[in-house]
């Protein structure tokens, strides 16, 4: 009797272990999925989850970058100006300003359609990552992709919200040495058709990426976010 008594509280704690199990495996690995919806409402959506944030962001940035270029001209607050310079790993104020001016909605936009499939792609549902920027520190929030790339696990950025997914886009763009033309024409042009063709290094496609970026922005006129855009080649 005292066996059998043993062997149902081993069964129960079994069944119990198993059932969390379950539970957390449905909770933490099953797939996001959205219900069909016509390409006119997938755009929609996009639209009002992304541009929204994306204004939030870029009205932020170009406040940083404008408070900044006023200390430069005034010659004040060296220390912010010093860890600002660290913070982007630039040396002069010209790079500075490089980093810190934040380029044309359209462009953000468009890339956030076609990095995320217009919002529907698993990396964004599951870790809000609009831009599919990888992630090379094991410690940080990050998903497995999907697809394998030699043998090996891919890893992309985790991101708490829309925000933060953009901000770290407009970081990446700041301070990567492959976006370094990008950045230097971005001073001297505020046309995004023109900007794309320097965003062929964010992309295996290449020069086909820029094409394809101007492609969206044209089709869908998201060259018409640029007109609030304030900003001065």
């Amino acid at each position: 009797m005292k066996a059998h008594s043993t062997f149902l509280k081993a069964l129960y704690v079994f069944m119990a272990v198993l059932l969390v199990s379950i539970v957390y495996w449905y909770s933490f690995q099953r797939q996001v999925t959205l219900p069909e919806m016509t390409v006119q409402e997938k755009k929609e959506r996009f639209r009002d989850l992304v541009v929204p944030a994306v204004n939030k962001v870029h009205k932020d940035l170009m406040k940083q970058y404008r408070n900044t270029s006023d200390l430069l001209q005034s010659g004040g607050s060296a220390k912010k100006i010093e860890k600002l310079k660290k913070e982007y790993g630039v040396t002069s104020d010209e790079q500075l300003l490089m980093a810190l001016k934040p380029h044309h909605r359209s462009i953000t936009i468009a890339q956030a359609a076609m990095e995320s499939s217009w919002a529907t792609s698993r990396i964004f549902l599951e870790a809000n990552n609009m831009f599919g920027v990888w992630s090379f520190d094991e410690n940080e929030p990050r998903l497995a992709a999907l697809q394998k790339r030699e043998g090996k696990t891919v890893w992309v950025k985790k991101y708490p919200s829309i925000d933060a997914s953009i901000r770290d886009y407009y970081r990446t763009l700041a301070r990567g040495d492959a976006f370094k033309d990008f950045r230097m024409l971005k001073m001297k042009t505020s046309d995004p058709y023109k900007l794309v063709t320097k965003l062929d290094r964010y992309s295996e496609k290449g020069g086909a990426y820029g094409e394809e970026l101007a492609t969206i922005i044209r089709v869908n006129n998201f060259d018409t976010y640029d007109s609030q855009d304030g900003i001065e080649p």
